[in-house]
């Protein structure tokens, strides 16, 4: 499938005018900032896996049923 979009882009990407182009340009780096906004480093999700991990072991969690009694009272 990524290879039928890759073609469509390429196949429409000459029919663009300069400001077309400058927009389509654009509107990918917009994504590609966002994506880099959300990665996180191995070591921060390591960190992060440990810290749940030990949240659990003390207890401080909430069982399925006792959410769903808790949200009944939303």
């Amino acid at each position: 499938m990524a290879q039928v979009i890759d073609k469509q882009i390429t196949d429409f990407l000459p029919l663009l005018d300069k400001q077309e182009k400058q927009t389509l340009l654009n509107v990918i780096e917009s994504f590609m900032n966002l994506k880099e906004q959300n990665r996180i480093s191995i070591e921060q999700y390591n960190n992060e896996i440990d810290a749940s991990e030990k949240e659990y072991e003390e207890g401080n969690f909430i069982t399925q049923s006792a959410f769903k009694k808790e949200i009944r009272q939303w």
